[in-house]
């Protein structure tokens, strides 16, 4: 069986481990993928703001409201 991951958001990885956090409490897996962490380690750069977050397309309706209210409050 496949499993699909879809990638939620994009931001720095102090604010995708926040919400990654999150999204643990409540029981929803995720997937860091660090490009930023992985060019460096191969002699090149990226943008820091280019950590992604993927989830299981199943827990995308459940993850959306918290979601959303963590974009709310860190862009507030």
């Amino acid at each position: 069986m496949k499993t699909e991951y879809l990638k939620i958001y994009t931001n720095s990885l102090i604010i995708v481990n926040g919400l990654k956090n999150l999204l643990e409490d409540n029981n929803i897996k995720s997937i860091v993928k660090n490009h930023p962490e992985s060019a460096r380690l191969g002699g090149f750069g990226l943008p820091m703001n280019s950590v992604e977050l993927y989830i299981l397309k199943k827990d995308l309706k459940i993850s959306e409201p918290i979601m959303n209210a963590f974009k709310k409050e860190i862009n507030s």
